[in-house]
């Protein structure tokens, strides 16, 4: 699209001056006006910049401009003027013009500069734009939160209703459960998607910063605040919070964090000026609040003021029939970032991807598709390709095809490797005898370096 440049000059020889110098450039279609009516009577044309001549006949030039930023608040106006007063410059910038240039013999390159200046600035507004739109899109429900199940459906529905009021949200779930995802997509979809979404991790933050990095401080407050800081909920003004692991936020925070949900208002760290903010908070956490109400580790008032609309968002083992679109949703996003063709799943790829059962939720399920992309050769992913990760967590097992006896020489020495090879206890957990376990040791049938036969204190090599 051209860029379009309206000029109003009542001098017919510098008005032609300043068309021919615009002119110049292919990109710009320029129209000249030699009166305030005309130029007035044609700004429903979308102008994309106007220069202007302060002393036109028919109007004064503080009035013209007034008059239209008023019909178009952001439209770029540059003053172009034979008056030199800097008073006058001064008032005009302070009452909406972009720029003000004497005419003089430098009038041309400065014509040129405010052009180009104009024309970054909208550049910039439009790349601004796409990509709030792209945050937008990213974000809907439909492309942001992926599933069938009637497990996701259910979370989906109460999204919905969070997005189309402004209550608080508190999300529950295991950890890769997509808490954030949900945060964002109700942020992006609600009335507060054009200003800030702002997430806090509580967990990542040192203790003796939360304070200043949730509500900010003033300079001097602390060692080392050298400069004044705002905070999150500052940063977050007029958009969306979102605290993930608000479970492990101390007394002392919950009592500040209280105090300004329900006046709306903090004041920073060291500062005694009170600060309004406008903000929805979202909060997340793995832990069960209300049995941290009970143990005393959280605070009743704040534990209602943050529930507001409570969504459960299920684990993958509670949703089978998703495993395999969101596994081909992650194929599509890593060869979308790679710029390659996504791989298809193999019959007995998907069989494997199904019959995981997913500690680590959907955050696994994408790790694992990633890693798989780059190990298949060619268009298809077999199970070969497909590897899940062994976590150090008591009692977690990734299962595979094995029989009964194998699993049961599994769990066996992984209570043996558990209790300090102390047969008499492993023994005693799986009911069990101890000569099962002893002969198991020394068939080779499960392998351990060392046991304490029951009665005794030594280690005894098998």
């Amino acid at each position: 699209m051209r860029f379009r440049i309206f000029i109003v000059e009542d001098d017919p020889w510098y008005g032609q001056f300043m068309t021919y110098q615009l002119s110049s450039n292919p990109d710009h279609d320029v129209v000249l006006y030699s009166c305030a009516k005309d130029i007035l009577d044609n700004l429903h044309k979308q102008p994309d910049l106007v220069y202007m001549d302060f002393g036109l006949p028919d109007m004064d030039g503080d009035k013209l401009l007034k008059e239209m930023l008023k019909r178009v608040p952001d439209l770029p106006v540059v003053i172009v003027s034979g008056q030199e007063d800097i008073s006058v410059a001064v008032n005009l910038l302070k009452a909406g013009a972009r720029d003000y240039i004497v005419k003089n013999d430098h009038t041309r390159d400065l014509l040129w500069r405010s052009a180009n200046n104009v024309k970054e600035n909208y550049s910039l507004r439009r790349e601004v734009a796409d990509l709030k739109e792209q945050l937008e899109e990213r974000f809907s429900l439909d492309k942001s939160i992926i599933g069938r199940s009637d497990a996701i459906q259910q979370s989906q529905m109460l999204a919905k209703k969070a997005i189309h009021s402004d209550i608080n949200v508190s999300l529950f779930g295991e950890t890769g459960t997509g808490k954030e995802v949900f945060a964002r997509a109700i942020h992006f979809n609600s009335k507060r998607r054009k200003h800030p979404f702002i997430a806090v991790n509580m967990t990542a933050i040192p203790k003796d910063l939360v304070e200043s990095e949730l509500f900010g401080h003033e300079k001097g407050a602390f060692t080392g605040a050298i400069v004044q800081k705002k905070g999150r909920f500052e940063d977050a003004n007029k958009g969306t919070i979102f605290l993930d692991e608000i479970g492990e936020m101390d007394m002392q925070l919950q009592n500040k964090l209280l105090r300004v949900l329900q006046e709306r208002q903090l004041v920073r760290v060291g500062g005694n000026k009170t600060i309004s903010i406008d903000i929805r908070l979202i909060t997340a956490t793995q832990k069960d609040l209300a049995e941290e109400v009970k143990a005393g580790n959280f605070r009743e008032d704040l534990y209602f003021r943050i529930m507001g609309l409570p969504i459960e968002l299920p684990p993958l083992r509670k949703r089978q029939q998703d495993i395999l679109l969101l596994a081909d949703h992650f194929i599509k996003e890593y060869a979308k970032q790679h710029k390659t063709a996504p791989p298809a799943f193999t019959n007995d790829a998907k069989e494997k991807l199904h019959n995981h059962t997913y500690p680590g939720n959907v955050r696994e399920l994408k790790a694992v598709i990633d890693l798989a992309c780059v190990m298949c050769n060619g268009d298809a992913i077999t199970a070969d390709d497909i590897s899940f990760y062994q976590l150090g967590v008591e009692d977690t097992y990734t299962y595979s095809e094995k029989t009964l006896k194998e699993y049961n020489n599994e769990i066996i020495s992984h209570y043996l490797k558990k209790y300090d090879n102390d047969v008499m206890t492993v023994a005693s957990k799986l009911a069990v005898s101890k000569s099962k376990i002893y002969d198991l040791i020394k068939s080779g049938q499960i392998k351990t370096t060392s046991f304490r036969p029951a009665g005794r204190n030594q280690n005894l090599q098998p």
